[in-house]
C-alpha cells in the first residue's frame, strides 16, 4: 500500500538537483537603487558659487613694500624682534618702536619659534601680544 506522490515515472522527471546558476536579481536591484541614489545626490554635490575674481597683480613700480616684522622665540624664552633682542615685558614697546607707524597694533606680526621652544613660552608671547592689542598675528612654519 504505497502512495505515489508527484506523478508517474521513476522520480527523475522532477528531480532538480543542485542549482549552480548565480541569482543576479538581488544584485541588479541593489545596483539600480545605488544608481538612483547617485543620480539624485551628484547634482547637489556639484553646486558651486561662481566668482569672477580679478587676476593677481604685482604692486606698481615705486611702491614701497614693507618688510614683515618677525618675533622669534628661542629655547629658554629668549625673544628677538628681527635681530634685536627684547624681553616679554618690553615686547609691545619695542615692537611699536620698530614698526614706527601711528597705529602699530594694526600691523601684521609674524611669530616663529625654534624647534625646542616650550609651548608655555610660545603661548606667553601670543597672550602678551593679544593683551597689548596685536590681533593680526601670523605663525611661521619653515621646512628644514
Amino acid at each position: 500500500m504505497g502512495a505515489k506522490l508527484g506523478g508517474g515515472g521513476g522520480g527523475k522527471k522532477f528531480d532538480l538537483g543542485q542549482n549552480s546558476d548565480i541569482n543576479v536579481t538581488p544584485f541588479v536591484d541593489v545596483m539600480l537603487v545605488l544608481l538612483i541614489i547617485f543620480m539624485v545626490s551628484i547634482p547637489v554635490a556639484t553646486v558651486s558659487i561662481k566668482l569672477d575674481l580679478p587676476p593677481a597683480q604685482p604692486p606698481p613700480p615705486g611702491t614701497i613694500v614693507k618688510e614683515p616684522t618677525f618675533v622669534s622665540i628661542q629655547r629658554g624664552g629668549t625673544l628677538f624682534i628681527g635681530e634685536q633682542p627684547t624681553t616679554l615685558d618690553g615686547l609691545s614697546g619695542d615692537l611699536a618702536r620698530i614698526l614706527a607707524v601711528p597705529n602699530p597694533t594694526e600691523e601684521r606680526v609674524y611669530i616663529r619659534g625654534d624647534r625646542d621652544v616650550r609651548y608655555g613660552d610660545f603661548m606667553a608671547v601670543m597672550n602678551k601680544l593679544q593683551e597689548d592689542g596685536y590681533y593680526q598675528v601670523a605663525l611661521i612654519n619653515e621646512e628644514l
